[in-house]
């Protein structure tokens, strides 16, 4: 009897040893110059080319999501905008990591969200504009009362960031 509990005491020690051996997460070859890996909670690995990322952002309490899943300030909106007022003269968009925003032309408030690639903002008066990425700049689009963001824009033009924040 006493073989018996031995011998099967063993054959479940080899057996829980296989086992352990073959439910690992596979080994990850060493990533190369220019390469970055990320490894996920769960255990899985994925390795990025460091070529292909532009930049790596972290959120935080103020760069976190509203409610609806907006996610709110990244750095590279931060700041004051010169942008075109669609008549050939300038005014200046300052937006803040507390989400408000402030007008030059009228003296306007607003609050702006980060979404789809793109700083929405929302006027007092009702007008809205967003800042995009375009090319290797950016552009303001302006959208008048009543209408959405998806719909075609009043007027597009230039935007700079004079005080940008980089990461």
């Amino acid at each position: 009897m006493r073989k018996n509990l031995l011998a099967a005491g063993l054959s479940a020690i080899v057996c829980f040893a296989a086992l352990h051996a073959f439910a690992k997460t596979p080994a990850t070859p060493k990533p190369g110059n220019g390469t970055i890996v990320i490894v996920f909670k769960d255990g899985h690995r994925q390795s990025f080319n460091l070529a292909d990322i532009e930049r790596v952002e972290f959120p935080t309490a103020a760069t976190g999501t509203t409610a609806a899943g907006e996610s709110l300030l990244p750095p590279r909106f931060l700041g004051r905008w010169r942008v075109g007022d669609g008549n050939g003269g300038i005014f200046y968009i300052t937006l803040q990591e507390n989400g408000d925003a402030m007008r030059s032309l009228g003296d306007v408030h607003g609050h702006w969200v980060y979404v789809d690639g793109e700083a929405r903002i929302t006027w007092d008066d009702g007008a809205q504009d967003a800042l995009r990425k375009a090319g290797s700049g950016y552009e303001k689009r302006a959208f008048g009362a009543g209408k959405l963001f998806t719909d075609t824009p009043d007027n597009v033009t230039n935007a700079q960031n004079l005080t940008p924040h980089p990461i």
